[in-house]
């Protein structure tokens, strides 16, 4: 007879703990969840605390019946679903199913697939724990009732297959805002200048750059002011005012948290999220090694926690020690703090054995596999080997009025680095960048005199930020707190399945569409939508877990506001679907003005005669963003003005951009009815996102109108304007004079 059965997930590491256990045990896969939320309804039952209705998972019956069976052979039930939220509750609701009330159940831990850590966590088992189980329930709600209550809002404001997502919509909204950065940002002109130098004792000649000036930053705004600043240091006499070297030391990284191991498997192998954590899962649940079996290669891959057993510590160093020598081994070892609100249950990714390492895989594994094996073992070796030493030496140099500095760096001891150099972004490492900047000075003594050889000035503009990686995106979303590890590759797909955000050039970029949603979202979901209460909501599941919160208060605390905003979203949620914005754009077919419409594949023009014509027209697109072109010239450059939405609305910007990047509110061609005023009326936008327009001489000014102005006669009294709206028969012009009455319809 069996001692047991053990339940994990994958059928991978069925195969893995049946070649370490052998008959003992009889091993099941419950091969992911088995229950969850029912998919054609909400599933939640608001009205009694929030109580969920669990359904069984299609195709998942015929599972849970064979472990039920299988369950009656045995007394002792061992419960492995992987060591995190996810796993607790596919534990909880086996142990449910299995209803083993003359059985014992216990929960077993494998944070590494290994046969002593399989075996010793069979010796000692724990108990289900039912808080974790409540922190994944609370957070499955949760995401139910945004996704289930907020998506069908879209379906009808905007179109059908939308889906709205508590964490994925934060996500792209920090998408939406860093491209309106990008948008408005203004680039600025600046100018340094480099003077070429050399010592009379040595004759290689070394670059040093003008910082100061009387004593103060310098700062040279244009050509003239460099050339004028070039002309004044050209007569002077150059001395070295001071030298100071300086031992530097760069300390090694922590070994992978998920976060981590995601942003630098992009950055240094290219690789998505998702591909990341699919190929770490692969190498936690096993690779069969030949007569060696099946082996889980890597700890378990969702932590994070830097934190290392000290028996790994031990092998670890002992490794490096024979590898590279005494001097690379710090005298303890390096133990690394978590950051706050980190949960402890997990050690760091790190091999699971020392003598697995990379050439020695390297034939039992395939491209990427091996790939990110090999980035896991050195980050781990690297973390607990010495610090890497540079002599970093600054000069002084006194020009007249003006000072200089050069620097260089020379590698003294090597460390970590002997292993392992971080990835910067765009895949540049740290140690392509220490090559450019480890440049050796010449012997330099204060008081010495140099010869100048050259003065260059040279012209630079501010950058504005750039675009988010996946790389930079996850570190974003890490410091913000918003989702936690495990999410990351999640969300990431999701958004870009959904059409949300698009990839150019390894960057995200929002699509038309998502900054369509996030828009409507931003202004009518504020709480759901905002960076600091998403991070608090993470901050409250996590307490859930830990005992210190109740799932039932926390769910209330978020859904009273919520609920609020839901019902005034149905109402007052702008709807894309139906409206018709106005342009001065002719029809070729009936001459009648052109509205821009909303359709699948995003906006397009359409004639606001239909039914009577039905032609339609796309917009040209540029950059993800749709443009119309008016009939307004650019003031610096001439050419034609197009219309553009940014952060406080729709605003005109030269079509040269970015040669030329001038800009300007859209002009409604309507002078301001107020006595004595001379401005015009512009469109702008409030901050809840609700178009209006007011006039040019605003402060002086404050004439304001929610509807659109015209600038046709009113045919009964001769007003200057007419006003106009979308009402349900169409497009209603009205006398901006209450007391005219004059209305029409088109």
């Amino acid at each position: 007879m069996a001692k047991g059965m053990i339940v994990v997930e994958s059928p991978t590491k069925v195969k893995t703990l049946q070649k370490f256990l052998g008959d003992d045990y009889i091993i099941k896969a419950s091969v992911g969840h088995v229950k969850d939320l029912p998919e054609d309804e909400l599933g939640v039952d608001i009205e009694r605390d929030f109580q969920p209705q669990y359904v069984t998972i299609p195709g998942k019956k015929k599972i849970l019946g064979e472990l039920k069976k299988a369950s009656q052979k045995v007394k002792d039930i061992y419960l492995g679903p992987d060591p995190d939220r996810e796993g607790e509750a596919i534990a909880w609701h086996i142990a449910e199913a299995i209803d083993g009330k003359d059985k014992n159940i216990y929960r077993v831990l494998f944070n590494e697939i290994t046969k002593n850590a399989v075996l010793e966590a069979i010796k000692k088992p724990g108990k289900l724990q039912q808080s974790k189980y409540e922190a994944q329930q609370a957070r499955r709600i949760l995401d139910r009732l945004v996704g289930y209550q907020v998506s069908p809002i879209l379906w009808e404001k905007v179109r059908q297959g939308l889906s709205a997502g508590r964490v994925q919509s934060v996500a792209v909204r920090i998408i939406c805002e860093r491209e309106r950065e990008i948008e408005n940002f203004v680039s600025q002109e600046y100018w340094s200048l480099t003077a070429t130098l050399r010592g009379k004792e040595s004759p290689v000649p070394f670059d040093a750059k003008l910082v100061k000036w009387k004593g103060k930053k310098v700062e040279m705004a244009n050509e003239s002011e460099a050339m004028a600043m070039k002309k004044r240091l050209e007569s002077v006499s150059y001395m070295v005012s001071k030298v100071t070297p300086q031992e530097k030391k760069r300390h090694p990284l922590p070994p992978f948290i998920t976060s981590r191991l995601q942003q630098e498997a992009s950055r240094k192998l290219s690789f998505s999220a998702y591909k990341t954590m699919k190929i770490a899962q692969k190498l936690y649940e096993g690779v069969d090694l030949g007569e060696a079996g099946t082996v889980g290669l890597i700890t378990y891959m969702r932590t994070d926690s830097p934190r290392v057993s000290t028996e790994a510590i031990h092998q670890v160093r002992g490794w490096i020690k024979n590898r590279f020598g005494e001097e690379f081994l710090p005298s303890k070892p390096n133990i690394y703090k978590s950051r706050k609100g980190a949960q402890e249950a997990h050690e760091a990714i790190r091999p699971t054995s020392i003598d697995l390492d990379p050439e020695r895989m390297k034939s039992v594994l395939d491209k990427d596999q091996w790939a990110l094996y090999k980035l896991i073992w050195d980050r781990f070796v690297a973390s607990q080997m010495a610090s890497a030493v540079f002599l970093q030496t600054t000069i002084e140099i006194k020009a007249g009025e003006g000072i200089f500095t050069a620097s260089g760096n020379i590698p003294i001891f090597p460390g970590f680095m002997a292993l392992y150099v971080e990835a910067e972004e765009n895949h540049v490492s740290l140690e392509a960048k220490t090559d450019a900047e480890e440049k050796k000075l010449p012997p330099l003594s204060e008081g010495e005199v140099l010869q100048l050889l050259n003065l260059t000035p040279k012209q630079h503009f501010t950058q504005p930020p750039p675009r988010f990686s996946e790389a930079t995106l996850i570190k974003e979303l890490e410091e913000k707190g918003i989702g936690r590890p495990s999410t990351y590759a999640t969300i990431l797909s999701t958004i870009k399945e959904k059409g949300y955000a698009g990839i150019e050039k390894g960057k995200f970029f929002p699509t038309e569409l998502g900054c369509l949603v996030n828009d409507l979202l931003v202004v009518n979901f504020p709480d759901i939508l905002n960076i600091e209460f998403t991070a608090l909501m993470e901050e409250n599941l996590d307490k859930i877990e830990e005992g210190e919160k109740g799932w039932v208060e926390t769910l209330k605390e978020f859904y009273i506001p919520f609920q609020k905003d839901l019902e005034m979203a149905k109402v007052s949620m702008r709807d894309v679907k139906r409206e018709q914005i106005p342009t001065e754009i002719l029809c070729e077919k009936c001459g009648s003005k052109m509205v821009k419409r909303w359709g699948k594949r995003g906006y397009f023009l359409a004639c606001s005669s239909y039914p009577k014509c039905r032609f339609t027209k796309e917009l040209e697109e540029n950059g993800g963003n749709q443009k119309l072109e008016t009939d307004v010239r650019c003031e610096k450059c001439g050419s034609p003005m197009v219309i553009k939405n940014g952060k406080f609305g729709r605003f005109l910007a030269c079509s040269n951009y970015p040669t030329c990047k001038s800009t300007q509110s859209i002009n409604t061609g309507v002078h301001c009815p107020q006595e004595g005023c001379e401005g015009t009326l512009v469109e702008r936008r409030t901050r809840k996102g609700k178009t209006f327009y007011s006039c040019t001489n605003y402060p002086q000014c404050t004439f304001a109108l929610w509807d659109r102005p015209i600038p046709e006669k009113c045919p009964l009294c001769q007003a200057p304007f007419l006003i106009e709206r979308q009402g349900r028969e169409g497009i209603v012009k009205r006398c901006h004079r209450k007391e005219c009455g004059y209305r029409a319809s088109e």
